[in-house]
């Protein structure tokens, strides 16, 4: 990147929710964005609205879960922009929301590869890049479930506890090469993957809302903003970090 040239910004699962969220903030920024997602109808409406408000964007289909194609659209940010400055390692699933024992290997399995596995994978693809580069930023996207125990989320929080954990150990092993990486934890936010669980499981979704100190769900622009706060380093030294953003919940 060179004094005049705009960042480049990754951010899978960017075609809504919390990704399509951050992916506005960061065009308010100027930044050249590449929006990875398995939706590839939305993703393109969304990357005619980012293009709508002056941002320049590359959108890929990927399933995170396919190391292939996670490999693809991080080659097609460099092939397209040159190199990777940030990454918001962003795209999960809920899981089916029912106790542990209930879960189907097909639906543990389902859960780790989307929200683990292709975390991991884009962790190992962008990391390539920027060591090669010798700086970038990284945010991954951790829960408050990656922090404490919440029912019916079994499968999905040990997901978010590995998150929590690969972003200690990468902020100790690449901070001396350039490289910072924190992570977010956000506690119950008004995404529409929220509100397909409510749909399935309002009594859950009540008692969750109930016990948050701020009696409020978070909104995905109140994420999008803690984000961008880490992603872009106006504190530099912020290294290692999973910020919760939950209302105070679990701080209780």
């Amino acid at each position: 990147m060179t004094a005049t040239s705009p960042a480049v910004a990754v951010i899978t699962g960017g075609a809504s929710g919390l990704g399509k969220a951050i992916a506005l903030q960061l065009a308010e920024q100027s930044m050249q964005l590449v929006i990875a997602d398995i939706n590839a109808e939305i993703g393109r409406e969304t990357q005619a609205e980012l293009e709508q408000l002056g941002a320049t964007v590359a959108f890929v289909e990927a399933d995170v879960s396919q190391a292939e194609q996670v490999k693809h659209y991080v080659d097609v940010a460099l092939e397209r922009f040159g190199r990777i400055d940030y990454f918001v390692n962003n795209a999960g699933i809920s899981g089916p929301g029912t106790p542990f024992a209930d879960n189907s290997v097909e639906q543990i399995d389902a859960v780790l590869d989307t929200n683990l596995r292709g975390a991991l994978y884009g962790l190992k693809f962008v990391l390539d890049a920027m060591l090669k580069q010798g700086s970038g930023s990284i945010v991954n996207m951790s829960s408050s479930a990656g922090l404490v125990g919440i029912e019916g989320v079994g499968v999905y929080s040990a997901t978010k506890h590995g998150l929590t954990g690969i972003t200690k150990t990468l902020a100790v092993e690449y901070a001396a090469r350039g490289i910072r990486i924190n992570a977010v934890a956000p506690g119950a936010t008004e995404t529409p993957m929220v509100a397909a669980y409510r749909e399935m499981h309002p009594d859950i979704v009540a008692r969750n809302e109930a016990a948050i100190p701020q009696q409020r769900f978070g909104t995905p622009g109140e994420v999008a903003k803690t984000v961008c706060f880490l992603l872009l380093g106006s504190v530099p030294h912020i290294n290692g970090v999973t910020l919760p953003i939950d209302g105070g919940y679990t701080a209780q």
